[in-house]
């Protein structure tokens, strides 16, 4: 029991600092948590497995954020809207997580691209997105489109609520949607 709370304490800590300056030190991490250096190590062998633990933790965190936005429900054009959303208040949180090296590794988003994948074909099949374009593709798109909105608000070029605007803008066009007020 004693161990979980220390990794718990690890992560929250990490999230925090790593978010904050992705670059800071296991020591920092290790400061912030309340724990030492060596409790940190214990847990996690590296810089590296501490960083993929953290995204994973936010990849789960988002994944129950879309479970709970229910993507089933309701046109797929809304599901989308609302699953944007909830990705979009976790990357507010913790921004410059999403830059370290290991937040590219696919396999921690297979869930979240296996619920859009699922949302993508429901809206092709309703007619609501472009079935021309191939659901990996779309899923590319979105993730791509959202990282660059991510860099630009991480930046300091746009505001947050530029950001989200021009991710939910963005993937809808990439969709075959006009967005709301666009002919």
């Amino acid at each position: 029991m004693e161990a979980r709370r220390s990794v718990a304490a690890i992560l929250d800590a990490a999230l925090r600092v790593l978010g904050e300056r992705p670059q800071a030190s296991m020591d920092e991490v290790a400061t912030a948590a309340g724990v030492s250096r060596q409790t940190v190590y214990a847990h996690f062998p590296s810089r590296e497995a501490l960083i993929g633990a953290a995204v994973r933790r936010l990849t789960e965190e988002a994944v129950h954020a879309m479970d709970a936005a229910d993507l089933d429900r309701g046109p797929a054009r809304e599901a989308l809207a609302r699953m944007l959303e909830v990705n979009w208040r976790i990357f507010e949180r913790f921004p410059l997580l999403w830059s370290a090296p290991v937040a590219a590794d696919e396999d921690l988003h297979v869930p979240v691209f296996e619920r859009l994948e699922r949302l993508i074909r429901r809206g092709q099949e309703a007619g609501e997105f472009d079935a021309a374009a191939a659901p990996g593709w779309l899923i590319a798109a979105t993730v791509a489109l959202g990282h660059a909105a991510g860099v630009e608000v991480a930046a300091g070029r746009m505001t947050a609520e530029e950001g989200r605007a021009a991710l939910r803008t963005g993937v809808l066009r990439v969709y075959g949607v006009a967005p709301p007020g666009v002919g």
